[in-house]
């Protein structure tokens, strides 16, 4: 019976620590009255749960004023964590529902330049079989997965894209390119136009990682006869939609 209730003690005093943690991280710089408050503890317990989060560098504590800060440890716990992250299982849920929503195919790829790559494909089986496969490499210029990239990237890296063309719709105008991408940035989201096949559109969005920097795309693609100009206006929203979302579970920390 002691065991039960020491272990329930613990088990008590743990959720209060992190409650203390939590807080700190949400409001930095209080002092250990205004802490205490703000959690609804003596400052004798919160003094008592504190100790060891400085001592494992969760927590620091400044020596002049008192107040309480978020520790080195906490970072090292965070590289730790975005390190064990998978792209494409992070952005399976996400993928698998959005081409449940759209029943179009959904790419992930990810940017290399002067290519992207795609490493993941979730396909609706009633359509018409894309021909990209996981694996293969897709020019960055007139695909909207490598539009909604290249839109966040600096300006010596749109300088150096080589603008060939694929369809009789490809942009190949680096002026025109420029004025693309702001517009893409604008909106949220990419739209490849029979730009990189005669009869296919695609609509893309930027992934955002830890760091707010664009780390992939996901898109929805299929033949214009299904996706038509005015349908690409209704899944602008969608794929930016689930592209935020997959970034917040990158540790995004703007979208």
């Amino acid at each position: 019976m002691l065991a039960i209730v020491s272990e329930r003690n613990q088990s008590a005093s743990l959720r209060r620590a992190l409650a203390v943690l939590d807080h700190v991280r949400a409001h930095a710089g209080l002092s250990l009255t205004q802490l205490a408050e703000a959690v609804g503890l003596a400052k004798s317990t919160v003094l008592r749960l504190t100790v060891p989060l400085v001592e494992a560098k969760l927590l620091e504590r400044d020596r002049r004023t008192g107040a309480y800060r978020l520790g080195h440890g906490t970072l090292r716990l965070g590289q730790s964590y975005l390190a064990t992250l998978d792209l494409r299982a992070v952005a399976a849920e996400e993928s698998h529902r959005l081409m449940s929503e759209v029943r179009e195919t959904v790419h992930l790829v990810v940017y290399d330049p002067p290519h992207v790559v795609y490493i993941d494909k979730v396909e609706n089986e009633a359509n018409v079989r894309m021909a990209s496969r996981v694996g293969s490499r897709g020019p960055v210029h007139s695909t909207a997965v490598g539009k909604a990239i290249l839109a966040w990237q600096p300006e010596e890296a749109v300088a150096e894209v080589v603008l060939e063309p694929r369809t009789k719709h490809t942009i190949t105008d680096h002026e025109r390119l420029r004025a693309e991408l702001a517009h893409i940035r604008r909106r949220g989201y990419a739209v490849d136009d029979r730009e990189n096949e005669p009869e296919v559109r695609c609509v893309a969005a930027p992934i955002f990682n830890h760091n707010d920097n664009v780390a992939a795309a996901i898109s929805v693609s299929g033949l214009t006869s299904r996706i038509t100009a005015a349908r690409v206006r209704e899944l602008g929203p969608l794929v930016a939609g689930a592209a935020a979302r997959i970034s917040r579970k990158l540790g995004s920390p703007s979208r």
